[in-house]
């Protein structure tokens, strides 16, 4: 098939993790294809506007797939060819003429509780070049390396824009308090570093990883853009249980195009696409998007998926976990839907 001659326009957000995902792309894409032109192009979605526009006003929810409209209409379009997701932003149902044409190899799935370091927060007092107190205004506090959820003490704040952290968080601390935050993961950082009001925050360890942070075996969180005294500790999958698609990158296309699908072929990895496809199945038939209050992760095992999964739309939350043929991925999900909504 001749894919020559015509530049192949990959769309993605501007955000900087959505620039490192789709720069991971096209370099795959120009590995695989080398005599293939490849460029990317950069589209600002209404997502980005209104949680700009909203940062103030937190509490407010923003509609599903407003990270994904504009460039999908690109592809419509034909001004686009391939679109960069993280997966976990991109609506079970799609537009009429549109597809998940690949998923990439899945990054760790984890979740990551983010906090000040006490030493730091001590240490800037005494020397008065980190205090940010003002008059009515509590003084920052930090904790010690290594901290769990169901160490916080009664109050704690630990802000996150998610309903599946806030419900879980509530879960292992029904003590704490858990306002939305929003922004960017450099902005969530420095909010956390910089605010008295906050304690903690829970951000994707596959994002900090992608934006180059690390969790040192120390439990500091490092990387150039990181404040300093941050602490980090990574939540086990059994404590904190990720959304749908965590950790893995999709690329959608227009269903029709055969050209480009050649191309997907030499993208997907079937694993990740063979468990993420069980977990949008399950989502799917739970009736939920983006935003809603449940939790799925398929791992492969041997030649069976396996998949855990949780509701935490009323109290107490329900959990399920069953097996099937790598094959059977939606029966899977739509499985375990139905069960935990009988």
């Amino acid at each position: 098939m001749n894919l020559t001659n015509r530049v192949i326009v990959i769309a993605t957000r501007g955000s900087a993790l959505a620039l490192a995902q789709a720069n991971m792309v096209i370099a795959q894409c120009r590995a695989a294809f080398p005599r293939l032109t490849f460029e990317l192009k950069i589209i600002k979605t209404t997502g980005d506007k209104l949680q700009t526009a909203s940062l103030a006003q937190e509490s407010k929810a923003l509609p599903k797939g407003l990270f994904t409209k504009e460039l999908e209409v690109a592809l419509l379009k034909h001004k686009a060819d391939l679109a960069v997701h993280s997966l976990k932003d991109l609506p079970t149902e799609l537009p009429a003429g549109l597809k998940l044409g690949a998923v990439g190899k899945r990054a760790d799935v984890r979740d990551v509780l983010i906090y000040r370091d006490a030493n730091h927060v001590v240490a800037g007092a005494a020397d008065n070049k980190s205090s940010d107190w003002s008059p009515g205004q509590s003084a920052r506090r930090g904790f010690g390396p290594g901290l769990r959820i169901d160490q916080l003490p009664p109050g704690a704040v630990v802000a996150t824009s998610s309903t599946r952290r806030r419900a879980q968080l509530l879960a292992h601390n029904s003590k704490l308090k858990v306002p939305d935050m929003r922004g960017n993961i450099v902005t969530r950082m420095m909010k956390l570093a910089e605010r008295a009001e906050l304690d903690a925050t829970v951000l994707a360890l596959a994002g900090l990883t992608r934006l180059n942070f690390a969790v040192t075996p120390q439990g500091r969180l490092e990387g150039d853009a990181v404040p300093d005294g941050l602490l980090a500790t990574i939540l086990d999958t059994e404590v904190m249980l990720p959304c749908v698609g965590q950790g893995a990158v999709g690329i959608e296309v227009r269903q029709d195009d055969e050209r480009i699908a050649t191309i997907c072929e030499r993208l997907n990895h079937f694993n990740t696409l063979q468990c993420v496809t069980a977990e949008r199945a399950f989502l799917a038939a739970m009736g939920g998007g983006c935003q809603s209050p449940v939790a799925a992760y398929a791992e492969l095992t041997g030649s069976k998926l396996r998949m855990r999964a949780a509701s935490f739309v009323n109290v107490p939350a329900r959990r399920a976990e069953a097996s099937r043929p790598v094959r059977e991925a939606v029966a899977l999900g739509e499985q375990i839907a139905n069960e935990l909504k009988a």
